[in-house]
C-alpha cells in the first residue's frame, strides 16, 4: 500500500508539472493546412475555430450539407463532406486537399462515436460500428494522407479519451476503442518518427459534446432494453446522461491540439480534464496497472527501483 501511495503522489506531481491546462500560446498556423474530422459539433468544432483563429487553413470534415456550409462561413475554414467510414469520402478529401495546393501539415483525427451498454449484452453490430468510426476511421485517414504529412514533416493529433486508460462499467466497448487508439498512436509515432512526423494523443475528460446523446440514441428504446437486461437500473439511468451541457466547453482540448501541432517539442500525451478528481482517478488507474505488472513474479523490482524509473521518465519527458 505504501508503494501505491508513493507512486500516486509522484504521478500527481508529474500531472501538475506536465498537465494540459495553461499551455503557452503558440505562434499560429501561418497558412499551414490542417484537416479536422468530426468538425460539426463539440470538440471538433472548437478545435476548428481555434486553429482557424490561429491562422491555419482548416479543412473541416462533416457529413451533413448544412454543417459543411456553416463551417465554411468561418474565416480560414473550408468545410468538406467527410465520413471516416466511407473510403470514397476519404479519397475525395485527399483530392480536395491536393487541389488546394497547400499540402497537409496537420491531421486531427477527432471524429468519434459513443456507446453505453453492458458488454455481455451489447450487439455485435454496435461494436463493429464503434470500431469502424473510432479506430479504423483514424487509421484510414492517416493512411490516406500519410504521403502529404511525410512531405510536410507534419503533425498528427489523435483525439483519444481518459477512457483510453480507464474502463468504467457501461463504457467498456467505448473504452476498448480508445485503448486501441492509444496503441495506434504509440505505434504510429514510432513508425513516423524517422520521417519527421510527430504524433500526439489528446485525452479529454468530461466536456460539453454530443457524443453521449448520440450514443444513447443509437441504443433505441431504453425502457425495452432495461426490461430484458441484467442491468436495468444502469440502463434506465442513461436517460439522465445524454445532456452534457453541465460540463465546460472544450477550450482546453483545443489548446492542447494547438500545442501538439505547433510546439517544437509536442507531447506524446495530453491528458485534458476539467476537474482534479478526473485527473486523479486516471493517474491512479495507470499507477495500479504499474503495480499489478510488477506484482508476484520472478522479475519483480523493488519500490526504490520503481520510483527511479518514474524519475527517469520525468527527466525524459521534460
Amino acid at each position: 500500500m505504501r508503494l501505491r501511495a508513493s507512486l500516486v503522489a509522484v504521478c500527481v506531481l508529474l500531472s501538475a508539472e506536465f498537465g494540459s491546462t495553461g499551455l503557452a500560446a503558440q505562434s499560429g498556423g501561418a497558412g499551414k493546412a490542417v484537416l479536422v474530422t468530426g468538425a460539426s459539433t463539440g470538440i471538433g468544432r472548437k478545435i476548428t475555430e481555434v486553429l482557424a483563429a490561429k491562422g491555419y487553413h482548416v479543412y473541416a470534415g462533416a457529413r451533413k450539407p448544412a454543417d459543411i456550409a456553416e463551417l465554411s462561413r468561418i474565416p480560414n475554414v473550408e468545410g468538406i463532406g467527410l465520413d471516416v467510414t466511407v473510403q470514397s469520402d476519404i479519397d475525395a478529401a485527399v483530392e480536395t486537399v491536393r487541389k488546394g495546393g497547400r499540402g497537409l501539415y496537420g491531421l486531427v483525427n477527432n471524429a468519434g462515436a459513443g456507446l453505453r451498454s453492458p458488454l455481455i449484452e451489447a450487439e455485435e453490430k454496435d461494436l463493429v460500428f464503434l470500431f469502424d468510426v473510432n479506430v479504423y476511421g483514424p487509421w484510414r485517414m492517416t493512411k490516406a494522407f500519410a504521403p502529404m504529412l511525410i512531405d510536410a514533416k507534419g503533425r498528427i493529433a489523435n483525439i483519444s479519451s481518459i477512457a483510453g486508460i480507464l474502463s468504467p462499467p457501461m463504457l467498456g466497448a467505448y473504452s476498448m476503442t480508445k485503448h486501441a487508439l492509444e496503441a495506434y498512436g504509440d505505434g504510429l509515432g514510432a513508425e513516423l518518427a524517422r520521417f519527421g512526423v510527430k504524433v500526439s494523443l489528446v485525452e479529454p475528460g468530461n466536456y460539453n459534446s454530443a457524443i453521449s446523446a448520440t450514443g444513447i440514441a443509437r441504443m433505441g428504446d431504453l425502457d425495452a432494453l432495461a426490461a430484458k437486461s441484467r442491468y436495468p437500473d444502469e440502463i434506465l439511468a442513461l436517460k439522465r446522461m445524454g445532456n452534457r451541457e453541465q460540463y465546460p466547453e472544450p477550450d482546453d482540448v483545443a489548446a492542447a491540439v494547438d500545442h501538439a501541432l505547433s510546439d517544437p517539442n509536442p507531447r506524446v500525451r495530453y491528458m485534458v480534464v476539467p476537474a482534479a478528481g478526473e485527473a486523479l482517478v486516471t493517474i491512479r488507474k495507470a499507477v495500479d496497472e504499474l503495480v499489478q505488472l510488477n506484482q508476484g513474479h520472478r522479475f519483480t523490482i523493488s519500490r526504490d527501483s520503481l520510483l527511479k524509473l518514474i524519475d527517469e521518465s520525468i527527466a525524459r519527458n521534460r
